[in-house]
C-alpha cells in the first residue's frame, strides 16, 4: 500500500496532506525517512514526527455547518481557529474532507476514512456541490451564462456549471451554482471573472446530503443511511 493512502486509513491525514508531511520528512518507514510513493507492507512500523501510526479499526463520520472565520486545516500555523475546535471533546482524529475558506461557510464533512475522503474529493470522481452565492446588484444573463459554460481562472478554464438565480433583492441577488470542481477559491474567482465581487458564500449541498437541523457552527454524526449514500456517490 502507498504511505499517502496508508496515513489515509490510518486517520492522519487526508492523501494530500499526508504527501505534504511526507515531504517534510515528517514520516519514516522501520525508523528511515521515506519518500511519497514509498510502500508499507504488513509488518513494517509507521511513525509521523516519532509517533507510531496503527490503522485505524473503526471510522467515524460527522457533518458539521461551519461558520466563517475558521479554517479548514487540524492545526494552523498562523494561529487562527480551525474547524477542530468547533468538535466536541470526545471526538476521535479525524480531519476535513475538502475545504471551505476562511471567509465561506456551510457544510464541512469531517471523518477519518481516507478512502471517503479521497472518493469524495479526486475531480474525475466530479462529486456535485450546491452553494448559496449572493452578490451586490444585479447580474446579467449574459455574465450568467458565461459562469454556466465556463471561465478561466489561474489559466484554466473551469468547467460547466448549473446557475440559477434564488431570489432577487433590492440591492443584491442570491444564486445557488452547483460545480463537481474543486479549485482554490473557485467559485469567488468565476464570479470575479465576469466582474462580481462574491459577498456571501455557503456550501448548502454535497450530492444530495445537507444542512438541515443544524445551526450555525454545530456538528453532528452522520446516520447509517447518510454514510451509505456517500458511499456510493
Amino acid at each position: 500500500m502507498r504511505i499517502n493512502k496508508y496515513l489515509a486509513e490510518s486517520g492522519i491525514a487526508s492523501r494530500r496532506a499526508a504527501d505534504k508531511m511526507i515531504e517534510n520528512g515528517e514520516v519514516k518507514i522501520n525508523g528511515r525517512i521515506c519518500s511519497v510513493g514509498a510502500e508499507v507492507s504488513e509488518g513494517d512500523n509507521v511513525t509521523v514526527n516519532g509517533k507510531t501510526v496503527s490503522t485505524v479499526k473503526k471510522y467515524e463520520y460527522y457533518i458539521m455547518n461551519k461558520p466563517k472565520g475558521y479554517v479548514c486545516t487540524v492545526k494552523d500555523d498562523k494561529g487562527r481557529k480551525t474547524v477542530m475546535d468547533l468538535l466536541p471533546p470526545n471526538v476521535k482524529r479525524v480531519f476535513p474532507v475538502g475545504r471551505l475558506d476562511y471567509d465561506s461557510e456551510g457544510l464541512l464533512l469531517l471523518t477519518n476514512d481516507g478512502e471517503l475522503t479521497f472518493r469524495l474529493t479526486h475531480p474525475k470522481n466530479e462529486i456535485p456541490k450546491t452553494y448559496l452565492v449572493k452578490l451586490e446588484g444585479s447580474i446579467s444573463d449574459e455574465a450568467l451564462n458565461r459562469v454556466r459554460n465556463g471561465v478561466y481562472i489561474d489559466g484554466r478554464r473551469t468547467g460547466k456549471c448549473n446557475v440559477k438565480i434564488a431570489e432577487e433583492l433590492k440591492n443584491a441577488v442570491k444564486l445557488h451554482i452547483t460545480i463537481t470542481e474543486g479549485r482554490n477559491r473557485q467559485i469567488r474567482k468565476m464570479f470575479e471573472a465576469v466582474g462580481k465581487e462574491v459577498k456571501l458564500l455557503k456550501r448548502i449541498k454535497v450530492g444530495e446530503l445537507t444542512l438541515k437541523g443544524l445551526d450555525r457552527g454545530e456538528v453532528r454524526k452522520l446516520n447509517a443511511a447518510e454514510i451509505e449514500y456517500l458511499m456510493n456517490l
